[in-house]
C-alpha cells in the first residue's frame, strides 16, 4: 500500500547488486550488516553502475562512522531500524523530491562532522610552509593563496549557486535559504539540482561534503557573513 511496491529482497550485497541490475528499482533499503558483501560495499557497487538508484542504508547501529561512510558511499539516507512505518514513508516521499532521508538527529551530526573535517583541512593548510611574497607582504600572499584555493574550489558554479550551497551547508533548510536570498523554495531546489549535476554529485549529503572540503561554507560574501 501507500504507493510503494516491494520489488524484491536480497540475502546479501552481491544478490542486491544482481537484483538492482534486473529490477532497476527507484529506491533500495540496504541493510548495513550482510554476509559476503556488506551494505556499504554493495552501495558503492550499485551507485557506480546504476547511479540513478537511490539507496537508504538501514541499520540498528547509530554509529557516526557508519553514517559518514554511508554518505561517502553514495547513500541518500541512513535510517535506524526502529523507525515507524509512517516516518519511513515520509522519508521515502522526501527522496522523490530530491531530499535526503536521515533518522532524527543524524543530519545535525553530519553537518558537525563536515564542519570538523573542513576545520582540519584548514589547519593542515595553515601548517604548510609558504614562500614569502616578493614584496614581503606575507598577509597579502596568504590572502591571494586563499583566493586561489576558492577559485579552484568553485570552477563550475555560478555566484548564485555558490550562495545557495554555502547557506545549505550552514544548516539552513531550502525554505530558509529562499528567505535569505529573496527567492522561492522551488528556485532553491532548482539551483541545488543544477549544483549536483554540474559537480557530478548524487545527493545533498555529498554536496555538503563538497562544500566542507572546498571551504565553500566559509563565507567571503559580506551579505552572507
Amino acid at each position: 500500500g501507500r504507493g510503494v511496491e516491494v520489488a524484491g529482497t536480497a540475502r546479501d550485497g552481491l544478490e542486491a547488486l544482481a537484483m538492482a541490475r534486473e529490477v532497476r528499482p527507484d529506491v533500495i533499503l540496504m541493510d548495513i550488516s550482510m554476509p559476503r558483501c556488506d551494505g556499504l560495499a554493495a552501495t558503492r557497487l550499485i551507485k557506480a553502475e546504476l547511479p540513478e538508484i537511490k539507496i537508504v542504508v538501514l541499520t540498528a547501529v547509530d554509529a557516526d562512522g557508519s553514517v559518514f561512510e554511508a554518505v561517502k558511499s553514495g547513500a541518500s539516507g541512513y535510517v535506524l531500524k526502529d523507525v515507524d512505518a509512517d516516518e519511513l514513508m515520509e522519508m521515502l516521499s522526501a527522496l522523490e523530491k530530491g531530499e535526503v532521508a536521515f533518522s532524527p538527529g543524524l543530519t545535525a551530526r553530519i553537518l558537525e562532522e563536515f564542519t570538523r573535517l573542513g576545520a582540519l583541512l584548514e589547519a593542515g593548510d595553515s601548517r604548510r610552509p609558504r614562500d614569502p611574497a616578493p614584496d614581503g607582504d606575507r598577509a597579502g600572499a596568504e590572502r591571494r593563496e586563499d583566493d586561489d584555493r576558492r577559485t579552484e574550489a568553485e570552477p563550475m558554479l555560478m555566484p548564485r549557486q555558490v550562495q545557495v550551497l554555502r547557506l545549505v551547508a550552514s544548516g539552513m533548510s531550502y525554505k530558509e535559504v529562499g528567505r535569505a536570498l529573496f527567492i522561492s523554495e522551488r528556485t532553491v531546489k532548482y539551483h541545488m539540482r543544477q549544483i549536483l549535476d554540474q559537480l557530478h554529485l548524487q545527493n545533498r549529503s555529498q554536496a555538503l561534503a563538497y562544500a566542507a572540503r572546498m571551504r565553500i561554507n566559509r563565507s567571503a560574501d559580506p551579505f552572507l557573513s
